[in-house]
């Protein structure tokens, strides 16, 4: 083989161990299509993740269990404003509508809780997270912990042109 097909091959390689990383945001199980699965960094005992959940069935699902060995206990839990005090209660389970999605985001609603964490959760690493459903089964997913991104300024208003 000579030098520019050993490059070759090198460089082909790279690409095809990189790519299995750039998909792991999306995991599949029956109809249903785990999105974006993440976590914020946290120095507490405590931390959240949150995954967006597609169905792609008529039928619902719905999930009733998470397991992960980053903490010693997990719950789903529900977030709701009570005036100014913000409430959260552990649900049994998720669900999931036919042809529907759920989408768990930070400051709203339905989260992941992460209870006993056995260490902080920084940001960059990752750590793996399995999601069971009623119906479609287990799922294992990888969880990055990412710093949310940062807000947003408004665009700068330009005072109109003034007439001479």
């Amino acid at each position: 083989m000579n030098p520019a097909s050993g490059l070759m091959v090198a460089l082909v390689l790279a690409l095809a161990a990189a790519l299995p990383a750039a998909a792991a945001d999306t995991y599949k199980i029956g109809a249903l299509v785990i999105e974006k699965p993440f976590a914020r960094p946290s120095m507490a005992r405590n931390g959240a993740a949150y995954v967006t959940i597609v169905n792609t069935a008529t039928q619902p699902d719905r999930l009733i269990r998470v397991l992960s060995p980053r903490s010693g206990k997990v719950e789903m839990h529900t977030m709701s404003m009570d005036g100014d005090i913000m409430r959260m209660r552990e649900v049994p389970g998720i669900d999931v509508p036919g042809n529907g999605r759920v989408e768990m985001k930070p400051g709203d609603g339905l989260h992941i809780m992460l209870m006993g964490l056995n260490g902080p959760l920084n940001d960059g690493e990752s750590f793996p997270m399995t999601l069971q459903f009623e119906r479609s089964g287990k799922v294992d997913v990888v969880v990055p912990v990412e710093k949310p991104a940062p807000a947003r300024k408004p665009a700068a208003q330009t005072p109109a042109a003034k007439k001479p």
